[in-house]
């Protein structure tokens, strides 16, 4: 366990670790639910497709470790292609990919100092700054916040394909966990 030398109080990071690893757990246990024969599939046309939502939530922990080791990120740079994602091949892919992310991301979280943490992180967009917030904001709401947000579109997927959603925080109508 860290610890916030000035004052003696528990560090940052081990306050934050139990509610990524609880998130991360969650999220893992409703990718495991993505129907490998309906990945191109999708409720409406504005929306994702299963493998567009799953390979976006693979990836989002790494935006821990861009957090905390860069100190911003331009979705949009004026002198070079937006990043992109390519879309997974399977459910066991996203899993590997979501896997290898959460590692890095806990071990970024679990290294940073109290400091660190609250020094300041932007997100850019065409080099226009769109927000500031200490990483610690941007690790609860850019990765954890985002993630549950796109975990709960991928939880209703699964109920328009009959696929039985997981108990997350309690019981669901498919699990009485």
């Amino acid at each position: 366990m860290h610890r916030n030398e000035s004052e003696g109080d528990m560090a940052l990071c081990d306050a934050l670790l139990p509610e990524f690893d609880h998130e991360m757990a969650n999220t893992r246990k409703t990718l495991e639910r993505v129907p490998d024969e309906k990945l191109d599939w999708k409720p409406h046309d504005k929306s994702m497709t299963f493998v567009g939502l799953a390979t976006h939530l693979a990836n989002l922990p790494s935006g821990a470790i861009m957090a905390i080791e860069q100190d911003s990120f331009d979705m949009a740079p004026v002198d070079a292609a937006p990043p992109r994602q390519d879309p997974v091949a399977s459910t066991q892919a996203a899993l590997q990919l979501f896997d290898k992310n959460v590692a890095g991301a806990r071990a970024a979280i679990a290294a940073a100092s109290d400091e660190h943490l609250l020094t300041p992180w932007s997100l850019l967009a065409g080099g226009k700054t769109l927000f500031t917030m200490p990483r610690i904001a941007v690790l609860r709401s850019m990765v954890m916040n985002h993630m549950i947000h796109h975990r709960a579109q991928l939880g209703v997927y699964l109920r328009l394909n009959d696929v039985p959603v997981p108990a997350l925080y309690g019981p669901t109508a498919d699990e009485a966990e």
